[in-house]
């Protein structure tokens, strides 16, 4: 199972890391996602992850 938010669909950002002589490799940042349990809209307790933004902003309801 890939790690994306259940929520926001968030998932790891790709791009180049630079050193100092600007030498280019590729990286990937993961998201931070936190496996809860939730109550979903038909009320069954689901473990999922959800990114951090989710749950401090309040989309989510917890079990």
């Amino acid at each position: 199972m890939p790690r994306v938010c259940a929520i926001t669909g968030k998932s790891f950002m790709s791009g180049n890391k630079r050193s100092h002589s600007m030498i280019a490799t590729r990286k990937h940042w993961k998201a931070n996602l936190q496996k809860v349990r939730i109550v979903d809209e038909n009320g069954n307790v689901k473990r999922v992850y959800v990114s951090a933004r989710a749950l401090k902003s309040g989309k989510v309801t917890r079990a």
